[in-house]
């Protein structure tokens, strides 16, 4: 990938790519991405993307802490999609295949897996997670935000971690390649934005068809954390709401929320 963000955005070639009609904000530093669209939600007046070279307190889903080093990547998309909640929460399905799409330019695509609800694996382990918020009332959305952080030059140590977690990697670790996060901003944009018009003008059924494609662990036997309980069982599909089909010795289950181990 090119290095001079201005050259690659400026480019005859490339600049194309970034989508129109979608805004930037580049930061150096923020306490999150996802803290700084939250507070600007009713400045933008179309989908914005925020990406900051540093954070100070990012966080995954749950409120876990999301460590960030230097060079790694963290970025919030915020746009009002208009639509349900259940309709909203498809875009992590989205935003998991924009970023195997964009790793995928890196990296060889058969090392490259999807993990549900929201984790991108490389090699088998974790290089990518997705955080979804939103705000509205009744049956709409006001605004979607998607977080996004990968990490593209180092991954956190194995002390931050929960107990049985997937461990992390980077992509430098995993490939020995440098990418800067301004351009993998430039990509990571423009698959979502391909991929959202897929949504609007198709319906889910075929990026579910191609998320679990590139899936982990399909037909094989995982383990589900609820709020209420653990279940074991053999991984499936995802239905039509994006619901995790688990078959277990007591039949199948459709898991809306939790995490998975394997």
């Amino acid at each position: 990938m090119p290095t001079d963000l201005k050259a690659l955005w400026d480019a005859p070639e490339t600049a194309g790519f970034w989508p129109a009609g979608v805004q930037r904000v580049i930061l150096d530093e923020a306490d999150s991405t996802m803290a700084e669209a939250r507070r600007r939600a009713d400045e933008f007046s179309g989908p914005t993307w925020i990406m900051a070279h540093q954070q100070s307190a990012g966080h995954g889903r749950r409120g876990r802490p999301w460590h960030m080093p230097k060079g790694n990547f963290a970025a919030t998309l915020i746009f009002r999609p208009d639509s349900s909640p259940a309709n909203a929460a498809l875009r992590s399905f989205i935003a998991s295949l924009a970023l195997y799409q964009t790793l995928a330019m890196t990296a060889p695509a058969d090392r490259i897996s999807l993990k549900w609800p929201n984790d991108v694996l490389l090699d088998g382990a974790k290089v990518a997670g997705i955080l979804l918020e939103s705000e509205g009332r009744g049956a709409r959305v006001d605004w979607l935000a998607v977080g996004i952080g990968v990490n593209l030059a180092a991954s956190p140590g194995v002390d931050t971690l929960e107990a049985g977690a997937i461990p992390p990697i980077s992509l430098v670790e995993a490939t020995g390649k440098t990418v800067s996060p301004e351009d993998f901003l430039f990509w990571l944009a423009s698959h979502f934005a391909d991929l959202e018009q897929q949504f609007q003008e198709q319906g889910f059924e075929p990026l579910r068809q191609l998320w679990l494609r590139h899936a982990a662990r399909v037909g094989q036997q995982i383990t589900a954390r609820t709020a209420r309980e653990s279940l074991t069982g053999t991984f499936e599909t995802i239905d039509g709401a994006g619901q995790l089909v688990l078959l277990t010795p007591k039949g199948q289950v459709a898991i809306s929320a939790g995490d998975v181990f394997f």
